[in-house]
């Protein structure tokens, strides 16, 4: 899964066509939580913790096929795939414009260029 938080993304389905942040990823069920995306209303009851009561709105998780990520290079929506550096650290890039888009893992000696 090449999508974690923090980064931008823009979701491609749905109602909420739009370009934000990801608040969640649940890399059990494949879904991520993006901020603004897919609200919906929690009813709450009165109580002594909670002494107004209403709805309250919150984000539910989308699927992640739903969503591209945003390169910050080109800026546009595009696929990610996952490269080793010449010091064998793996990282994350554009496959659009070929732009580094952050380090996955640390350098490991067996994957560095000789």
């Amino acid at each position: 899964m090449h999508i974690r938080v923090d980064d931008i993304v823009e979701v491609i389905t749905g109602e909420d066509r739009v370009r934000a942040k990801v608040l969640k990823v649940l890399r059990d069920v494949d879904k991520v939580v993006v901020e603004g995306v897919n609200r919906v209303y929690r009813h709450i009851r009165r109580s002594q913790k909670n002494t107004q009561g209403g709805r309250l709105s919150k984000e539910m998780p989308i699927s992640i096929s739903n969503v591209l990520l945003v390169c910050t290079a080109c800026g546009k929506p595009t696929r990610t795939g996952a490269r080793f550096r010449q010091d064998g650290t793996k990282e994350r890039f554009c496959k659009k414009c070929s732009a580094a888009i952050g380090v996955i893992a640390p350098p490991r000696k067996s994957r560095a260029s000789k």
